[in-house]
């Protein structure tokens, strides 16, 4: 009987050192993550380029939604949660990393018919000033896109995720997702709008910005 107390009792105690492990562990991997933008840290923030993605669609004959990615581009934030109208956000991105997952069309949309990346390797986007306030964590940006070395106003939708420090990269860090759409033709890539290649592209932008200092 003494056995079996024992063994029960070392058993408790087994049960009661894993569950504080793993609170600790919990603890320990869980971020100091903050939803409100009011709570974020202020300050100049880098891209983290390991999660990070862009994506664009575009209508393709009324048939499909037709997806591509840019797969590197280098982006840099300056924000402030108590003076959001001045955020500052900038993305470059290397037309040359199209990519839509079929070696060869790829390369033929690379090509001068298309985003000619040859001449023009860079697509440039800056926000220009804060338009509207959406909701306490969504916010529409005025800014101006270069493409094809034409700049033309594209409006820029952010939600904010949240910040906090991330255990993996020790970094204090910001995520949000961003989305726009703009018209090709307005920047000369304008090959078979008339034949029901959409003419708007939509832009998706997932990322995680790490605190610069």
């Amino acid at each position: 009987m003494l056995k079996n107390m024992f063994s029960k009792s070392g058993r408790l105690s087994l049960i009661l050192i894993a569950s504080v492990f793993l609170v600790s562990c919990d603890r320990l991997l869980t971020p100091d993550f903050n939803t409100e933008i009011t709570d974020i840290r202020a300050g100049a923030y880098k891209l983290d380029p390991d999660h990070a993605s862009l994506v664009w669609k575009i209508n393709h004959l009324g048939f499909s939604t037709f997806l591509g990615r840019f797969n590197a581009f280098e982006a840099s934030l300056d924000f402030d949660p108590e003076n959001v109208e001045a955020a500052a956000l900038e993305v470059v991105i290397d037309t040359t990393s199209l990519d839509i997952n079929n070696a060869e069309f790829s390369e033929e949309l690379r090509g001068s018919n298309w985003f000619d990346t040859e001449t023009f390797p860079q697509a440039i986007y800056r926000t220009n000033g804060l338009k509207e306030t959406v909701d306490e964590d969504t916010f529409v940006f005025s800014g101006e896109l270069t493409l094809l070395g034409v700049a033309a106003p594209v409006d820029l939708t952010v939600n904010f995720h949240g910040g906090g420090r991330n255990f993996l990269t020790r970094s204090y860090t910001l995520g949000f997702s961003a989305e726009t759409t703009f018209i090709r033709s307005a920047h000369g890539l304008d090959r078979f709008t008339s034949f029901g290649v959409g003419d708007e592209i939509d832009l998706e932008i997932h990322v995680e910005f790490m605190a610069a200092d």
